[in-house]
Formats: C-alpha cells, sequence, structure tokens
C-alpha cells in the first residue's frame, strides 16, 4: 500500500473516531441547559451520559463481529451513519425521552467505529505499523473524549441542539471519504457471535446503572431497599454468575473467560473498572465550574483545558518510559498522581489556582490509566491467539465502570439537588476509587516478570 492511500486511510478513521469519541462528553456543559429545556432534574440528565455508554458497550463487540462478515467498509459507514441519525433525533427531540433515543442511536454507531477502525488497520498495514496506527488511534478515543466538553461549551452560546448539529457535516464528510478510500474487506462466511453473552451483559449493566441512579445518597440504607433500587440490583447480581456460565460454554464468548486464569488480568479487569469510574468523573467537571467558580457554562467548559493538556502531554511521555521503567512503576505512579488530582478538587474547589492545578493532576493521571500501559500488560498476559479478546476485554471492563460511574455521580449529585456539595463528594469517592487502583498496581508484575511471561507465550505459540 502507498504511503498517500495509508494517510487517506487514516485521516477517514481518525475522523470517524474523533466524533464518536468527542461525543462522550460534549454533553458535559449542556447537562444544565438541557435539563432546564425539557424541565428534569440533575439524576435524570446524568442518563444523557450513560445511555450513551451503555449502547455504546453493546454496539462494540456486535459491530466488531458483523464487519467479519459483511466487511470493514460496509459497517464502517453503517456506523457512521446511525451516529448521524441518532444526532438529528437528538437534535429535533421534542421530549427528554426522545432526545435520550437520540443518544442510544448514537452511542450504538459509536460503539463499531472504534473497533472497525483498528479492525480496518490491522488488515490493511504491514505489521511494522499497525502498532503506531493504532497507538494514535487510541490517543485520538481518548483525547477527544476529553476535549468534548470544551467543543461543548463554545458551541453552548447557540443553543445546546449546536452541539449536535457539528456531527452531520463531520458524518457526510466521512461517509463520502469511506466510499472512495477505505478499501473493501473480505467476508467471512462462518462467523459465530455469543448473543446469549451480549444479551445477559446488556441486561445486568442496565439494571445496575438504573439501580445506582436510584440510590438517594443522602438516606442510602433506606433507598437502598426501596422498589427503585432493590430489584434491579438484585437482577444484576443473580445474571453475574448466569453470564459467568454463559461464556464458559459460548463457541466465541463476547468475553474470554480463560484470560482470567491470570492474576494479572484479574488485577487489571478490576483496576479498568475503576479507570470508568474516575472518567466518568471528568464529563461533570464544567458543571462543577459553573457551582463552584461561578462561571458560565462556554467558561466553565475551558477548565478542562489544563487536564486535556496535560493528557496530550503526558501520554507519549508515558509511552516512552513504558520500555525503560516497567508498567508497574508507571501505574503506581499515574494513579498515586490521580488520587492527588481528585482530592484537591474535591476539596478545594472554590479556588481557581487549585481547581486547574486538580485538572492537572487528574490529567496526567488519565494519560496513564487510559493510555499505553494498562494496554501493553493486556498484551502480556493474552496468548497472541486471545489478544484480541484481551483488548476488548478492557474496553468492556472500562465501559462497564464509566456506566456505572454515571449513575453513580448522578445519584450523588441529584441527591443534593446540584449543589457544590454533592459535586465534592462525587469527587472524593472517585478519590477513593484511585487509592484502590493504585493498590492494585502494587500487585502488578515486575518489567522482568513481564519479559518472562512474554518468553512463555512465545514459545508456546511456536511449539
Amino acid at each position: 500500500m502507498e504511503s498517500t492511500d495509508s494517510k487517506k486511510i487514516l485521516m477517514v478513521l481518525f475522523l470517524g473516531v474523533f466524533i464518536g469519541s468527542l461525543d462522550l462528553g460534549i454533553v458535559g456543559p449542556a447537562l444544565p441547559a438541557i435539563q432546564s429545556y425539557f424541565g428534569v432534574n440533575e439524576r435524570m440528565g446524568s442518563w444523557l451520559f450513560t445511555i450513551y455508554i451503555l449502547f455504546l458497550m453493546i454496539g462494540t463487540p456486535l459491530m466488531a463481529k458483523l464487519s467479519d462478515t459483511y466487511g470493514r467498509k460496509t459497517l464502517y459507514i453503517v456506523d457512521v451513519l446511525l451516529f448521524a441519525i441518532g444526532s438529528l433525533v437528538t437534535i429535533f427531540a421534542l421530549s427528554f425521552e426522545m432526545i435520550l433515543l437520540g443518544r442510544a442511536i448514537q452511542g450504538f454507531g459509536a460503539g463499531g467505529i472504534f473497533p472497525v477502525a483498528n479492525a480496518v488497520i490491522g488488515d490493511n498495514f504491514p505489521p511494522e505499523k499497525q502498532g503506531n496506527a493504532m497507538g494514535i488511534t487510541s490517543s485520538v478515543w481518548g483525547l477527544s473524549g476529553v476535549l468534548g466538553p470544551v467543543f461543548g461549551g463554545l458551541l453552548l452560546k447557540y443553543g445546546w441542539q449546536w452541539l449536535f448539529v457539528i456531527n452531520i457535516p463531520l458524518s457526510i464528510f466521512i461517509i463520502i471519504a469511506s466510499l472512495y478510500v477505505l478499501p473493501k474487506s473480505k467476508k467471512i462466511n462462518e462467523v459465530y457471535f455469543d448473543w446469549k453473552g451480549l444479551s445477559v451483559l446488556g441486561v445486568l449493566v442496565t439494571c445496575l446503572a438504573y439501580g445506582i441512579n436510584q440510590i438517594n445518597t443522602t438516606n442510602v440504607l433506606a433507598s437502598l431497599s426501596s422498589m427503585e433500587v432493590l430489584p434491579f440490583l438484585f437482577v444484576a447480581l443473580v445474571l453475574l454468575p448466569v453470564l459467568w456460565k454463559v461464556e464458559n460454554s459460548a463457541k466465541d464468548p463476547l468475553i474470554q473467560i480463560d484470560l482470567f486464569k491470570s492474576r494479572e488480568v484479574k488485577l487489571l479487569g478490576t483496576f479498568f473498572i475503576g479507570t470508568g469510574l474516575t472518567q466518568a468523573a471528568t464529563v461533570f467537571i464544567p458543571a462543577f465550574a459553573v457551582v463552584a467558580l461561578s462561571l458560565t457554562t462556554s467558561n466553565a467548559s475551558l477548565m478542562v483545558m489544563p487536564m486535556a493538556i496535560a493528557m496530550a502531554v503526558g501520554a507519549p511521555i508515558v509511552g516512552k518510559l513504558l520500555d525503560s521503567v516497567g508498567s508497574k512503576i508507571i501505574m503506581i505512579g499515574g494513579t498515586s498522581v490521580l488520587v492527588v488530582g481528585l482530592f484537591i478538587m474535591g476539596l478545594f474547589p472554590e479556588s481557581f489556582y487549585l481547581f486547574i492545578t486538580a485538572g492537572v493532576l487528574i490529567g496526567v493521571g488519565m494519560a496513564t490509566v487510559i493510555g499505553s500501559p494498562p494496554r501493553y500488560i493486556m498484551i502480556v498476559e493474552s496468548p497472541p491467539k486471545h489478544r484480541a479478546s484481551g483488548q476488548a476485554l478492557i474496553n468492556i471492563n472500562s465501559s462497564a465502570g464509566q456506566l456505572i460511574g454515571g449513575a453513580l455521580i448522578g445519584a450523588i449529585i441529584g441527591s443534593q439537588a446540584g449543589k457544590m456539595g454533592g459535586y465534592q463528594s462525587a469527587f472524593m469517592i472517585m478519590g477513593c476509587v484511585a487509592i484502590v487502583m493504585t493498590v492494585l498496581s502494587l500487585g502488578l508484575k515486575s518489567r522482568a516478570e513481564q519479559l518472562e511471561t512474554m518468553k512463555k507465550h512465545f514459545e508456546n505459540h511456536y511449539e
């Protein structure tokens, strides 16, 4: 493949990944405006974020598998088209239920954009160039998600609908460019998809997210026994062993259970739920700035910039340090910095300079926990035939954490009627989550142990 063709393909893929990730956080600054427009409270408003993550989580494995059957190019175009349709539904929403429907369609389409983009790279780029291309794609996904609130704040002055209007011309351009630029891929006739696993996982996380969202943090014990919480948490708990059994017996499981034989994967699986929880908190930073610093919604969205810049600068530095010092030391250091940043934001939100300092520290921490170190660990621990499943497991756990995090933070803030104390409590709870992540990092393998594991996988693969 010529260099010019490669650049064109990457441009089309990066644009798709950019808009899909951008809409993860773009609603952050608009939450107060949309809640006021439709007359809903903070608890209901948090579902604008939660439902996007829920359907993104469902769409990711489904679209990835369908791309094996119908081709990468076709599914990539379908995913972007679904995203555009969801944006249109959101723009012309006449009720809060209708805007949630639009966000669900958006998330479902966006769920396929990232894995299909990586599959296109894997199919069409030589091995020595795949890592760099996928690394840039991952950076675009993470960074645009953080920049979402910034773009949201800038567009909000024209009306909250403009947050989604911008998606339409971009989607049209991507679809047209995809028709001419993306190569056709081979179709695989015999593809097995774990429909049972996907169904059980979807019901489980939906019940869990809804149950958590309905908890009243000012009276936790009473709300836990209420009919709005208890039945949904009970169903989620019952479905957990059901999901394990279904995945154990599936021919091509959604979640590769064999990977959990590794202690490292167990630690990392739990770690990435925490990553998703803390990542969800960043969506609420602009709304927090409005309450704590008395900023306008447009100016408050700019308070995400210190975090975004720290992530952009920190990610490549973390990547370069990975080979020299190993992932364990980087993970311990990154999560420790994240702890400090979250607690500063929770304890001293009324200080403008400390708010910015906290944003920088959170950005450095996020560059570690959603960057290359944990994905490198999963590659080390996954046998060659299960490496794709290992990366999918990371995405599923992170999405589950984001889903639960959005619901939990919405419940905490909503229980205190959107006042500053609610935001403070939410960020300090996320700080405690980051402490648990630091403790988990202490149990990871050293650099020498990782090299030994890689050597064993290599020898077993070529025996």
